[in-house]
């Protein structure tokens, strides 16, 4: 053990000094009268050498919370965020549910207005500090976070700060709350000392019970038509190839349903897509590893002879107020944990004449599969309005093989597949919009060296406040791709009222309520406007050019681009 000393002046200072210390790269922010102390910790630390994260202004915050998000997750580090307030608090309250449901690892801190009227420092001075204090500040995100707190004293600092990071990454995951007044942060403390490294650390991944993996083992023994049904295994890189060696020692096939990581490369024999539906009923026993909602009973359920295994460190999803999927053993633990012990388990049991005729059965599944995708790009090249998939195959064709993929919906993997751990980054399951254009600067920022290409519908980009997205995109040196696959309407809200309604008023009128986006703004002149390249396509023949006109403004001129690409609907 360590003791490490500094001088400081506040708090504040020591604050920051303290978070670099506990690894924290990067504090993104969108400032108010809050920041003060902050602002001035900084521009200390600018001369006297202090030790602080680098910080990221983001000119609004659930553009801060979504940069943090891509960082996080495409670096495997723990970032920082700070907001105004409540006001702050409230606008990024969307981004701190995706962060939740995802199982994101990130501090997100706010001001707090200050607690007192006159008398010491950091006291309010300010018109707005009386509106903006609330009776209950982390009220409005307590369901969302994992812990809450409000920052007191500095003599606690190091307690507060060291608890909040180690919940934030013990097994599940997920973004923590902590609010600092002014008046603390302002609060003089002459000199800091705090153990370094820290002492207090991350709980470790739950480890399978082996009666539980004895059960599961016994029921995959038993089973002809096993499948595995995975949205965010790869979370966890170190999980892919687990799952790799288990899928094809047993032959099991895989879809990536709803996926939000890549967890089993596109070209592994055993990958059979993207949607378990057409799998469901012949299937008599499904893993479902790391997956909230592998499949919607209202429209599609396994029979009811079919056993159910559910994998995971929350297999349950014990945040989720209701979720009823079946369930005839449930294992806690990390993936890569559970499932070379299951293969341990499955070995001696297995039958391997059934695995080799099962083999058989999924290398003639995957190739009719993937034939039928060929057929339909093939289809798709030369149908206009655009169709996605052909946008999909563009993209395939033009990345660099090494580039990671943030996708927002609009992205159709089987037409873009890929195949490397980590370079695969999906909507979280809350699905809050706005999300995947900040997400992939915060990945760029954690892959410099990495081409980054953000894919995203209309919607999504309205949501994400282009404007705020393309400064910073330019003010941080962070040259993504955009590509929004244009279609001009909320094509969920399409789907969702003719699955209700498939013979309704709606589905008979040409223009029904809430759906159609008319008159939307030029997307590419936005970028354009921030110093990027922009370009709109609406003629299929056009898009590969412009997927090279883009990427050539991204690799070589270092700067952003967006294809505002003109589709056809749902």
């Amino acid at each position: 053990m360590a003791r490490k000393e500094i001088e400081t002046a506040s708090v504040a200072e020591a604050y920051l000094a303290l978070l670099a210390d506990r690894g924290i790269e990067y504090l993104f922010a969108n400032a108010g009268t809050d920041f003060a102390p902050i602002v001035e910790a900084y521009a200390k630390a600018a001369h006297t050498g202090l030790p602080a994260p680098k910080p990221l202004i983001a000119t609004h915050e659930n553009l801060a919370m979504s940069m943090a998000h891509g960082y996080a997750v495409a670096s495997g580090k723990v970032p920082a965020v700070m907001v105004h307030v409540s006001v702050g608090t409230a606008n990024a309250l969307c981004g701190v549910f995706n962060a939740a449901r995802a199982n994101v690892p990130i501090l997100f801190t706010a001001g707090r207005s200050p607690l007192t009227e006159e008398g010491l420092d950091g006291a309010r001075d300010t018109y707005i500090h009386w509106a903006q204090e609330m009776f209950d500040q982390a009220g409005m995100l307590r369901e969302m976070v994992k812990w809450d707190y409000e920052l007191r004293n500095g003599t606690q600092l190091e307690t507060v700060i060291d608890r909040a990071l180690t919940l934030a990454t013990s097994p599940p995951e997920g973004p923590v709350y902590l609010s600092l007044p002014r008046e603390v942060l302002a609060e003089q403390l002459p000199g800091f000392a705090y153990e370094s490294p820290a002492r207090r650390v991350a709980a470790s991944p739950p480890a399978p019970d082996e009666a539980a993996v004895a059960a599961a083992a016994e029921i995959l023994a038993r089973a002809q038509n096993p499948l595995i049904i995975t949205a965010d295994a790869g979370r966890d890189l170190a999980a892919v190839p687990a799952l790799a060696e288990f899928a094809e020692r047993f032959a099991v096939p895989v879809v990536e349903h709803r996926q939000r990581h890549l967890c089993l490369p596109s070209d592994h024999p055993c990958h059979l897509g993207y949607d378990p539906t057409p799998l469901l009923d012949s299937a008599d026993a499904i893993l479902v590893i790391d997956c909230d909602v592998p499949w919607t009973p209202s429209r599609k359920a396994p029979s009811a002879n079919c056993k159910i295994v559910h994998i995971g460190v929350d297999p349950l999803f014990s945040r989720y107020p209701i979720r009823g999927f079946a369930c005839d053993v449930a294992i806690t633990g990390a993936t890569r944990l559970v499932l070379p012990r299951l293969g341990m388990a499955l070995a001696p049991l297995a039958d391997p004449t059934e695995i080799g005729m099962r083999r058989q059965r999924l290398a003639q599944q995957h190739e009719t599969q993937r034939a039928g995708w060929r057929k339909l790009g093939d289809e798709a090249k030369s149908l206009c309005p655009i169709h996605p998939a052909w946008v999909s195959a563009c993209l395939a064709a033009a990345r660099d093989p090494g580039s990671i993929l943030v996708n927002e919906y609009t992205l159709l993997p089987e037409h873009c597949p890929s195949i490397r751990p980590g370079s695969f980054f999906g909507s979280s399951p809350a699905a809050g919009l706005g999300w995947g254009a900040g997400a992939a600067l915060g990945v760029k920022l954690a892959k410099p060296d990495r081409q980054v290409v953000a894919v995203l519908g209309d919607g999504s980009y309205l949501f994400a406040n282009p404007v705020a997205v393309h400064h910073a995109a330019t003010v941080h040196r962070l040259p993504v791709l955009f590509v929004v696959v244009n279609n001009a309407m909320w094509g969920a809200v399409r789907r969702a009222t003719l699955g209700m309604y498939p013979k309704g008023e709606a589905a008979r009128s040409n223009r029904p309520p809430f759906i159609d986006l008319d008159e939307l703004p030029a997307f590419e002149q936005v970028c354009a406007a921030a110093g990027g390249y922009g370009e709109r396509v609406d003629d299929p023949a056009a898009l590969p050019g412009a997927f090279e006109r883009a990427l050539h403004a991204v690799t070589v001129e270092k700067r952003q681009a967006l294809l505002n690409v003109i589709c056809r609907g749902p």
